[in-house]
């Protein structure tokens, strides 16, 4: 049994490797060539900057790039948190009861859909505080993948199982704690996956649409600042740092995912199990 268990090992870390190594080389190339494009076709930094001057930009202005984000990491944070919880709520309501889910579901299905473009400038007036009607819009972008993907995953049951539980006439909770909650973690952690990035978006679009300055100024402002000054690597370098925050928030979220299922779900499991 040693015989066969060991070969394996290599193959997890090289393709634990790969997973790494080929992005980044895809990335690095990218960037190889958009440099090039740039000093081939003498491209002035206020129409295209090359990776270098964003670079550039990045170091010289590290401190005020730094706090916006942090302002924009605030409701992003803030705004996850929120989502995870009423998207959790909810989904454990909807499953009490088909009633219940089909005449409520369909409202979640219609913050969806609505812009939230359209409904911030209507947020930002009702609510007086501007960090808690960016939140707000960040909660409503970010909480219908929660409340979509838990509730399917608490839907989706083998009925094998549940028939056994009722056979041994458990009470709806034993059954929600043992059977349903369990089986609907890969559901839930999917949907942090997707709704960590929306909550990321729906702060930026919300500070777009608020233009908030001074010590509240997030992201999304100092890129209207910089577009109106033409400093566009500095621009570039705003939307660099979302970008990698997007990045991190999704690795972070499979990081979690795969701590929670790795030794039991077969979604998570690695060919050395």
């Amino acid at each position: 049994m040693s015989e066969k268990t060991e070969p394996k090992l290599p193959l997890i870390r090289n393709e634990r490797f790969v997973k790494i190594a080929a992005p980044l080389s895809v990335g690095l190339l990218f960037l190889m060539l958009w440099q090039a494009v740039v000093v081939a076709l003498q491209m002035p930094p206020y129409l295209l900057p090359g990776p270098l001057a964003v670079i550039e930009a990045l170091i010289s202005d590290w401190k005020p790039l730094l706090t916006a984000l942090w302002v924009t990491l605030r409701v992003t944070f803030a705004a996850f948190a929120i989502a995870v919880v009423l998207g959790v709520m909810a989904s454990l309501l909807f499953v009490q009861s088909r009633w219940i889910e089909m005449s409520l579901f369909p409202y979640a299905i219609l913050m969806q859909v609505t812009p939230i473009v359209a409904i911030a400038p209507l947020i930002i007036i009702w609510i007086n505080d501007t960090t808690w009607a960016l939140i707000v819009c960040a909660v409503i972008m970010a909480v219908f993948p929660i409340i979509s993907n838990t509730t399917l995953g608490l839907r989706s049951v083998d009925p094998n199982l549940l028939n056994m539980f009722r056979m041994y006439r458990t009470s709806r909770w034993q059954e929600l704690v043992r059977l349903r909650i369990p089986g609907s973690l890969p559901y839930f952690f999917g949907g942090l996956r997707i709704s960590s990035g929306l909550a990321l978006i729906g702060a930026v679009v919300a500070e777009f649409v608020a233009g908030t300055g001074g010590a509240k100024a997030g992201l999304a402002y100092m890129i209207l600042q910089s577009g109106y000054n033409l400093q566009i690597p500095r621009m570039f370098a705003a939307l660099a740092l979302i970008t990698l925050t997007g990045i991190l928030l999704f690795a972070v979220m499979v990081w979690l995912s795969d701590l929670a299922l790795r030794s039991w779900h077969e979604s998570a499991l690695t060919v050395e199990n």
